[in-house]
């Protein structure tokens, strides 16, 4: 049986070799892109290892990927899930279980974040019948500051949730004290962000709970999946239930009695000695990740060092190429970091003698992506237009990056060729406009 594994392993590598080519980078004609996976013989093998388990639900890959991760970033817990959106509302839906007494967050409650975003960071706020409140950001760092977020702190403030701009960290740590001195929950969105350190501390450490994407934009990827982080052990069990249907057991999948008192709970009005394989403590949903997902996982993990490294080198690239061009506003890393980027983002200013929409459009001729910064200002989004919310300050800089902001690829796939075409392609441009 090892021998025929072996034998299709090595068939796999072989079929790895024989098609990955490389025909070379052609300005204006090979796609830019501006974000992507990396993936290598490494992640072949070892999703058709995966597969040859015939393990289709969460297994062993799954769980070692959650000890790892979790070690990784220095948290007691990691649940692994379908995707960093679902992540987020995990994280949210946690903080409403009526396992945290009068800590619970309830309807009506408010939760700060930002208007410049991405809309799954906000949407379990609403999912959950909660009050977004929305600060603004500033337009070098992309991040709102602990200012804002304290003038936006009010009486019926429960809970923080905001997500690191683009890979840049917002003033994590004193937004983390922030939330202490006021008792408030702190989710950290880590998802653009893994491998960022700010005052020396990597991102996803401060918060109550932390969440990460593995889509395939993202540092690491499983095509899709995400994950929830924590410290606090009484989280990370209403977090597992809530992924797992809502259920109480903690069973893993194809485990019976790890309890060993399977028959011998009483809870709400069931009768006693009820399975407690079917007791449900939570209204769940079942936002489990599979072991296919995590074999992949793992064999990325192993290369996060190297694709943090890469992305920073690109940023810096990027920078130092474009420095100094008149109508662009370039990002600045927040003071006390060192980014793990995730895109190089881009302002015209609205005085440039040229558009946001007329460099875009001469980007993507020469074969070069660009994406907006994700929503804009989510308050102008028509999903969100009458939408419960409070805003605290003015919008004005999450409207200008509504209307003159965009990014490009810093991504591992990238090479300096690459990179140093899209330098010149804006210099170009520019000059033309004079």
């Amino acid at each position: 049986m090892t021998d025929n594994k072996d034998i299709v392993l090595d068939a796999v590598r072989d079929y790895h070799r024989a098609t990955a080519s490389d025909t070379g980078f052609k300005p204006g004609v090979t796609e830019i892109w501006p974000s992507g996976a990396v993936l290598d013989e490494e992640d072949r093998v070892a999703i058709v290892e995966a597969a040859l388990t015939m393990r289709i639900a969460a297994g062993p890959s799954s769980k070692k990927f959650e000890s790892d991760f979790a070690k990784l970033l220095k948290r007691r817990k990691a649940h692994l899930t379908n995707s960093g959106s679902s992540a987020n509302l995990l994280a949210i839906s946690a903080l409403t279980s009526e396992t945290l007494g009068d800590r619970r967050l309830k309807p009506g409650d408010e939760v700060i974040t930002v208007a410049a975003g991405f809309p799954t960071t906000v949407n379990p706020i609403l999912q959950n019948g909660l009050i977004p409140v929305f600060v603004d950001v500033d337009l070098t760092t992309y991040n709102t500051t602990a200012d804002r977020v304290a003038q936006a702190i009010g009486p019926r403030t429960r809970a923080i949730i905001i997500a690191h701009a683009l890979g840049n960290p917002f003033e994590v740590a004193e937004v983390a004290q922030l939330a202490k001195d006021h008792d408030l929950f702190f989710v950290e969105d880590n998802c653009d962000a893994v491998g960022t350190l700010y005052d020396g501390r990597i991102t996803g450490t401060f918060g109550d709970l932390s969440t990460v994407s593995f889509y395939p934009a993202h540092h690491l990827t499983m095509g899709e999946g995400g994950c929830v982080l924590t410290n606090n052990l009484r989280l990370a069990r209403v977090v597992e239930s809530l992924r797992d249907w809502g259920r109480d057991c903690w069973c893993e999948p194809g485990k019976n009695n790890t309890c060993f008192k399977r028959f011998e709970y009483q809870m709400g009005n069931l009768p006693a000695g009820y399975d407690h394989k079917y007791i449900f403590s939570h209204v769940g949903y079942n936002l489990k990740g599979t072991d296919i997902q995590a074999a992949l996982g793992l064999t990325q993990l192993a290369k996060l060092d190297g694709f943090v490294e890469a992305r920073r080198r690109n940023w810096r690239r990027l920078r130092e190429g474009l420095d100094g061009l008149p109508g662009l506003l370039l990002p600045e890393p927040t003071p006390r970091s060192l980014p793990s980027w995730f895109g190089f983002v881009i302002t015209v200013d609205p005085k440039a003698r040229f558009t946001r929409a007329e460099l875009v459009a001469h980007l993507e001729e020469r074969k070069i992506g660009t994406r907006r910064l994700f929503s804009g200002n989510l308050t102008r989004q028509p999903a969100y237009i009458g939408r419960p919310h409070r805003i605290v300050g003015d919008l004005t800089n999450s409207d200008i990056i509504t209307e003159h902001t965009f990014w490009i690829g810093v991504y591992p796939g990238l090479t300096d060729e690459m990179l140093d075409y899209v330098v010149a392609t804006i210099k170009e441009f520019v000059a033309e406009r004079g």
